[in-house]
């Protein structure tokens, strides 16, 4: 009987426009949590502790802010993204963009 070994999305963000576009697809959905807990992933893809000394973070503060009882400033997410090379940019839409009747 074989093993099964644990799904980890970070395994699969082995380039900077996966992570990009897994970051925005959590973004697009609207749903402040899914981001934050994508943004995690990424940092663990890109290397937590990179990502925390690029941000000017310490690890342990970037592990809590994107824990699931995390709630990471804007601050915070800006500097991770920065930290990953990834931009974070708004364009316009509609009202039915963004799922409304």
């Amino acid at each position: 009987m074989s093993e099964t070994q644990p799904y980890d999305s970070a395994d699969y963000l082995d380039t900077k426009e996966a992570v990009a576009e897994y970051l925005s697809a959590a973004i697009e959905d609207g749903d402040a949590a899914l981001f934050r807990t994508a943004l995690g992933v990424a940092a663990r893809a890109c290397g937590m502790t990179q990502i925390a000394r690029e941000a000017g973070l310490s690890r342990e503060s970037l592990y809590r802010a994107l824990s699931d009882d995390g709630n990471p400033s804007l601050d915070t997410a800006l500097r991770v993204l920065k930290a990953m090379n990834i931009r974070l940019f708004a364009r316009a839409g509609t009202l039915a963009d963004a799922g409304q009747p």
